[in-house]
């Protein structure tokens, strides 16, 4: 049985699956808008092998969310990751979450066009569009929005924390709007699975998340 522990940290949503050969056994979540992710991701990590009754000497593999996402976030996901990988001697999978997302929503959306949306702030947003059958109709890319925005691919779905963005300019538009479908490490089981059956590992040394936007960090002021 090939156990394989998968972490989501792209979002607020602090995400935690257990898999064994590609069926979801365990899943723990923390929504948290502090991204308090260094916090929580041990945590949850130990709950999952606890309650599915296993030690990480047997996992046979870890994914993680390589991006877009949160800065912050992906740094703390993909470090864990590899801390993990290294101290066990398992290999490494990358799942970007876009498509992670778009496999769950797969299952509640048959025959509709895909837009996952991941926050960029202020009017961004990280998304990419996959038509019916699960193939790229639009690159994964960093975009502003504006009504005029993805109008050759209508009508669709738009799902995850972006979402509400593009309900506010789409409001007379034929489209649905899911914010609640969002990132979860239950969307990476198929594909890390489908990965790890292929021998698609990452270099553990040298992996780093796809952040599609330079860091900007922001300086506290000084209290005189």
């Amino acid at each position: 049985m090939s156990w394989i522990l998968h972490l989501e940290t792209a979002t607020k949503v602090c995400s935690v699956a257990l898999s064994s050969n590609g069926e979801l056994r365990q899943l723990e979540e923390i929504a948290d808008d502090q991204y308090a992710h260094g916090e929580q991701l041990t945590l949850l990590i130990e709950k999952v092998l606890k309650n599915a009754a296993i030690t990480p000497r047997d996992l046979a593999a870890v994914s993680v969310s390589s991006g877009p996402g949160s800065y912050t976030g992906l740094r703390i996901g993909v470090s864990t990751a590899k801390g993990l990988c290294y101290a066990l001697g398992i290999p490494l999978i990358a799942i970007d979450s876009l498509s992670s997302m778009a496999a769950l929503a797969h299952e509640k959306y048959l025959q509709q066009t895909l837009c996952p949306m991941i926050d960029a702030r202020r009017m961004e947003v990280y998304c990419t569009i996959f038509a019916t059958d699960g193939s790229v109709l639009k690159p994964m890319s960093a975009d502003v929005l504006n009504e005029n925005s993805y109008t050759d691919f209508e009508p669709f779905v738009f799902f995850g924390d972006g979402a509400p963005k593009m309900a506010d300019l789409w409001k007379a538009k034929n489209a649905i709007f899911d914010s609640g479908l969002r990132c979860s490490a239950s969307g990476q089981t198929t594909m890390a699975f489908e990965k790890f059956n292929k021998n698609e590992f990452e270099d553990v040394a040298y992996f780093e998340p796809l952040y599609l936007k330079e860091f900007v960090g922001t300086v506290k002021k000084q209290v005189e």
